[in-house]
């Protein structure tokens, strides 16, 4: 059995590990830091003209030709996949309750659910729980650091580059041994797919906005705090984006 660590993620968390945790103290709560924006923004641009011209036409093909039922038991199977992952940073942050949920799940679904291809766990009224490693710095006060775009990667920042690296560990398709390499890459290509497909027709909401970038910015760095919190942001730390009054403006 064989580890494989993607070395992007290990050399960007090495670049910007001085930024994630300058985000303790860099980082107010109402006000994105986004130091590189320049940057950023052009490498949202290259992102959404491979996304445009590659993957997105990709996805609807797949979308046209995929039974919903298929692309459904598709996103169960990955979605259990990822439930060591949540099983482990619910540990770390000391969520029994979330831990015992995750670990039923993925006992339920494994086996009933046929190595996950249908939720069986939901259909009882087991709901989903999402840990992450960013989730889990966030949780014991790492600051967001910087925000930050990542080539093919998207949306991201300096805590939550580490902790796409640091849930790379649990994965379980990083353990399978690397003579099915191809297994590997194949079913990550799948999962690429399928998640694009689920997401088709988000681009219309991203082209009504006076600032995509800008938009998708706040939409994300929102949603991660809402995640660091469970939902439960303290009103101090409730997230505005500067690209909000642009948009009004416009």
């Amino acid at each position: 059995m064989t580890t494989r660590l993607p070395q992007r993620l290990t050399l960007l968390s090495g670049l910007l590990g001085l930024f994630a945790l300058g985000g303790c103290v860099h980082s107010p709560p109402s006000d994105p830091w986004d130091p590189i924006e320049p940057v950023n923004r052009a490498v949202y641009k290259f992102n959404d003209t491979a996304d445009r011209y590659v993957l997105q036409p990709v996805a609807r093909g797949y979308d046209k030709i995929t039974p919903d039922r298929v692309q459904t038991s598709v996103g169960n199977f990955f979605a259990n996949l990822d439930e060591p992952v949540n099983m482990a940073n619910s540990a770390l942050q000391l969520k029994w309750g979330s831990f015992n949920t995750s670990l039923g799940r993925f006992m339920v679904n494994t086996t009933a659910g046929v190595g996950g291809l249908f939720d069986v766990a939901s259909a009882v009224g087991v709901d989903k729980v999402d840990e992450d490693f960013g989730q889990t710095l966030g949780y014991w006060g790492l600051g967001q650091g910087p925000y930050l775009v990542l080539p093919f990667l998207g949306p991201s920042s300096g805590r939550d580059v580490f902790g796409r690296v640091g849930d790379q560990f649990v994965y379980p398709l990083n353990y399978v041994d690397e003579d099915y390499d191809y297994v590997v890459w194949s079913l990550r290509a799948l999962d690429l797919i399928n998640l694009r497909a689920s997401l088709l027709g988000f681009e219309e909401t991203l082209e009504q906005q006076f600032d995509p970038y800008a938009f998708m910015r706040g939409y994300y760095l929102e949603n991660r705090l809402k995640a660091v919190y469970d939902g439960d942001v303290p009103a101090d730390r409730l997230y505005q984006d500067d690209g909000a009054d642009d948009e009004d403006a416009g």
